[in-house]
């Protein structure tokens, strides 16, 4: 049963919407390309009755941090499922690898830290 394309057209331009102005939006600023995406949190661990707190848990039982995006917009050739592990929120651990990954796949570019590490010189003991 497929989907009808006004709901197709709907979910696509919600996600495009989280990549421009929502919770993706830090991490896609001035990319020359448009995607779409969505931020995610999977809870590990629950306090009965207690409010979360990341701080205040052991690093292990933090909740997952997830993102699902596409790109470009209009005709995608890229498509991923980030998942980081005790990463805390989508937003902010999973929404900028997947940045990286579509400034690598679409425009060649590698990610800044990486590439610095490849072209340091080894250290002498």
């Amino acid at each position: 049963w497929p989907l009808k394309q006004a709901h197709l057209d709907f979910i696509k331009g919600a996600m495009a919407g989280v990549n421009r102005e929502g919770t993706g939006s830090r991490a896609f600023a001035g990319a020359p390309y448009a995607s779409a995406g969505k931020t995610g949190t999977a809870q590990l661990y629950s306090l009965r009755g207690g409010k979360y707190e990341a701080g205040k848990v052991g690093e292990r039982l933090r909740d997952h941090a997830l993102f699902i995006a596409f790109a470009p917009l209009d005709k995608p050739t890229v498509a991923l499922a980030v998942v980081v592990e005790n990463g805390g929120f989508g937003a902010q651990s999973a929404a900028p690898i997947a940045r990286q990954v579509f400034d690598y796949h679409l425009l060649g570019k590698r990610a800044e830290a990486a590439a610095a590490e490849d072209e340091a010189e080894p250290e002498e003991d």
